[in-house]
């Protein structure tokens, strides 16, 4: 008699654990308003259009989900970190380091790249290539061990536990049940947030092609060499990589900066190690100029701590390495040219940009 009792026991117990593991119905959202409403995204007038995938159009409510995931450190493993660790809105989405520190208190490999126009950036993302779009571009960090080093299954498991996000998430994408959050939904809305990341168009630069400012005579005879306006001046060759109106050409290139004989040589192959052709070892992405000074310290490795720096390395030439672009020679710019140039690239400062509080963290 006792015998079956305990039997029957551990038959309920069994069923019991199975029951468990079996996942609970999501949330049903039905009784939440879709109302999907475009985001109008301002552009300057003299930049190239946003395109947008078709399947990821920014709504209002998109953005307000990416922009909240942005700053939520739900994404990390121990919810200490987010996007905003390494990207800070009033360093133009930078956080001034040679290499970011990860949830684990390791550096990553590379330096924190400015977010800013990231979404008119079509010839991929990261310092070396290797995601496609920004919806790609999203999906990395949440995973790599030395960001934020958790994984998507346990984040979508907390979005689809947590008190709001299923409202906000059936608001963006009309989802009927919490159990339909996803990261492919996820990695829309950061995306969505991420392309309204757009230059104010309010720097002295944008300004004075305006005719709303004049430049100093110190910061014409920057922009004289900087755009090799004046045949009496040396040219910085500076606009071919750097060209307006993004003030990046939206390339992969090799600027000098280390040594190598053959394009084995280089310690970071660059996007040679996306594209796994030889001739791409040494290239990186060539960043935007736009709010350059608050985005110290320069290069992909961080390893200049100063615009002077920065200029000094291309007024030499750069070192003699393999595959570096033809544009780098000695420029032969004095100290009077160099201090005018410096003075031309501070007016690419957007602070409006910085400050704009749309972009900062909406739960303060």
């Amino acid at each position: 008699m006792h015998k079956w009792f305990y039997i029957f026991l551990m038959a309920v117990f069994v069923l019991a654990c199975g029951k468990d593991e079996t996942p609970l119905p999501g949330v049903d959202l039905t009784g939440i308003p879709y109302d999907p409403v475009l985001y109008q995204i301002e552009i300057p007038d003299d930049f190239p259009a946003l395109e947008q995938p078709e399947d990821n159009m920014a709504t209002l409510d998109g953005v307000i989900l990416g922009r909240k995931l942005f700053y939520d450190p739900i994404l990390s493993v121990d919810s200490t970190m987010s996007c905003f660790s390494c990207h800070l809105p009033e360093l133009s989405f930078t956080d001034q380091k040679s290499f970011s520190i990860g949830v684990n208190g390791e550096s990553t490999q590379r330096s924190s790249m400015s977010l800013i126009n990231v979404g008119l950036y079509y010839n991929s993302l990261f310092w070396d290539g290797r995601s496609p779009d920004l919806e790609d571009q999203a999906i990395h960090p949440i995973e790599d061990v030395i960001e934020l080093d958790n994984s998507w299954e346990e984040v979508e498991k907390r979005l689809q536990g947590s008190d709001h996000y299923p409202a906000l998430f059936r608001k963006a994408f009309g989802i009927s049940s919490s159990n339909e959050i996803s990261r492919d939904l996820a990695t829309k809305a950061i995306a969505q947030f991420e392309r309204t990341l757009v230059s104010s168009g309010n720097s002295k630069y944008d300004k004075v092609l305006r005719g709303e400012a004049v430049f100093t005579d110190e910061e014409q005879l920057g922009f004289d060499i900087y755009f090799d306006r004046d045949p009496a001046l040396p040219d910085g060759e500076c606009f071919h990589c750097h060209s307006a109106p993004l003030l990046t050409n939206n390339e992969y290139m090799n600027n000098g900066l280390d040594a190598a004989e053959e394009f084995e040589d280089f310690v970071d192959g660059g996007r040679g190690d996306i594209t796994n052709n030889r001739i791409d070892r040494g290239k990186f992405r060539v960043p935007t100029l736009r709010n350059i000074e608050f985005t110290a310290p320069y290069m992909h490795d961080g390893r200049f701590e100063t615009l002077e720096e920065v200029l000094d390395h291309y007024n030499s030439g750069g070192a003699e390495s393999k595959g570096k672009d033809a544009l780098l020679v000695p420029l032969g710019l004095d100290e009077t040219q160099l201090k005018a140039l410096k003075a031309f690239l501070k007016t690419f400062n957007d602070e409006d940009f910085n400050t704009n509080p749309s972009y900062s963290n909406p739960d303060g």
